[in-house]
């Protein structure tokens, strides 16, 4: 292989990966909302689901950035009435990681009182965006009662 060719292959290559990353890094924490009947099932938090919303994080033991989202979730919890945090760690459950389509760690589930997936974060989400994702699921609550 020539030199012009090699080195137009690896500048190529290598935009292509920073692409990639670009797109990921801005999926990176967003609110995705579910449509269609996906549920959760309490006994798979191995807990009551929340009287308004359950945040429930799926983490790993070696999840560098789980630690965070476990306290930003839980101080949401614990401000909001009806609202529960449920931890899932994958590293000893993983089977659950396939039946929630759990590709990455930190991941979040919004769920409503009866069990169905409201909106789903993948990595760390922001303070706000859990919060505006509580009220629209809220507001869909409020619409289907």
């Amino acid at each position: 292989m020539s030199l012009p060719i090699a080195v137009t292959v690896v500048a190529a290559l290598l935009a292509a990966t920073v692409l990639v990353g670009v797109l990921l890094r801005r999926r990176d924490g967003r609110a995705v909302t579910v449509h269609g009947d996906r549920h959760v099932d309490p006994a798979d938090l191995m807990r009551p689901l929340g009287a308004h919303a359950t945040l429930v994080q799926f983490s790993t033991e070696f999840c560098a950035r789980c630690p965070q989202v476990r306290r930003m979730l839980g101080s949401v919890a614990a401000e909001r009435t009806g609202v529960v945090h449920a931890e899932v760690d994958l590293t000893s459950r993983a089977d659950l990681a396939a039946r929630y389509k759990v590709l990455s760690t930190p991941t979040t589930l919004i769920v409503d009182p009866e069990g169905r997936i409201r909106s789903r974060f993948t990595g760390v989400p922001t303070r706000a965006a859990v919060l505006s994702a509580l009220d629209v699921a809220d507001h869909i609550q409020e619409a289907t009662a």
